[in-house]
C-alpha cells in the first residue's frame, strides 16, 4: 500500500492537492515551461498516490490551461503567455512573499477601480455597496458574515466600474483576500481591528457617494495599505503621506 507523501499534505481531495503540488513546482522553476512533466507512474511513486489520482490532477491542470497533453507522449508545461486561464493556488499563498504579491496586485487593481466606480456608479450600485457596509458593521461584525460582507463590498465596487474585466479579476482574487482577512483577525485584537476596518470602508463609501474619484482612490489606497499591515505584510502600496501616491 502506498504511503502518501508529506509533499502534498492531507488525504482529502487528493487530485486537487497533487495539482497544487505541480503548480508550486512550476512556480519554483522545478518544472519549466516547455518541459515534459514526469510520467504518471513517476509522480504516483514520488507522491504516494495512485496513477488515477495523478491522471485526474493532470486533467485539472489541462482545464486550467497550465499544461498541454500530447497524445502518446505526456503532459508539457505551457509558457505563461500560452495559458488560457489563471489561477491562484491558496496553498501557494503560504509561501514567502506570496501575500505581499497579493497586496501589490490589489493596489494596482482596486485603487483605480475605486476611482472609476466613484465616477461611474449608479444609485443601485451605491445601494448594494451600502448594504454590504451596513452588514460589516452590524450584528455580524464579529462573525464570518462580516468577512463575507467585506468581500461583497469590494466586488460591488468593481461591478460599479461597469468594466466586466475588472469585476472578473476582483472576484477571482476574493478567496485570497478572505485568507488575508482571517490572518488579520487571528493576529490582531478583534474589536479594534473590526472598528478600524469598518471605518476605512466608511471613508471609501463616502468618496463613492460623493462621486469623488481621487478621494476614492486615496481611501482605497489607505485601506489596502492598512489591511496589508494588519495581515503582517510590508505594504507594497504607498500612502499619500509618503509622497508616493499611486
Amino acid at each position: 500500500m502506498r504511503r502518501i507523501s508529506e509533499k502534498i499534505g492531507a488525504v482529502e481531495h487528493l487530485p486537487s492537492k497533487v495539482a497544487s503540488f505541480i503548480r508550486r513546482e512550476i512556480a519554483a522553476g522545478n518544472f519549466r515551461p516547455g518541459e515534459q512533466l514526469p510520467t504518471e507512474h513517476k509522480l504516483a511513486d514520488t507522491l504516494g498516490v495512485s496513477r488515477n489520482v495523478v491522471r485526474e490532477a493532470i486533467s485539472q491542470l489541462r482545464a486550467d490551461g497550465v499544461v498541454q497533453a500530447r497524445q502518446g507522449v505526456g503532459a508539457f508545461v505551457l509558457e505563461p503567455e500560452q495559458r488560457s486561464a489563471i489561477r491562484l493556488d491558496p496553498e501557494a499563498l503560504k509561501a514567502d512573499g506570496s501575500m505581499e504579491r497579493l497586496f501589490e496586485l490589489r493596489g494596482i487593481l482596486e485603487i483605480e477601480a475605486a476611482g472609476l466606480a466613484a465616477e461611474r456608479r449608479s444609485q443601485e450600485n451605491l445601494a448594494e455597496i451600502k448594504r454590504a457596509l451596513d452588514r460589516m458593521g452590524g450584528t455580524e461584525r464579529w462573525e464570518e458574515g462580516s468577512v463575507e460582507a467585506d468581500l461583497v463590498f469590494h466586488r460591488e465596487i468593481a461591478k460599479a466600474t461597469g468594466n466586466d474585466y475588472i469585476y472578473t479579476f476582483v472576484c477571482f482574487i476574493c478567496e485570497q483576500i478572505r485568507r488575508s482577512i482571517h490572518i488579520a483577525r487571528h493576529t490582531n485584537p478583534l474589536r479594534e481591528l473590526v472598528e478600524i476596518n469598518v471605518a476605512e470602508h466608511v471613508r471609501i463609501y463616502e468618496a463613492l457617494e460623493a462621486g469623488d474619484g481621487e478621494g476614492a482612490r486615496r481611501t482605497m489606497r489607505e485601506h489596502i495599505r492598512g489591511a496589508a499591515e494588519r495581515a503582517g505584510v510590508t505594504p507594497a502600496v504607498s500612502s499619500d503621506r509618503d509622497g508616493k501616491g499611486a
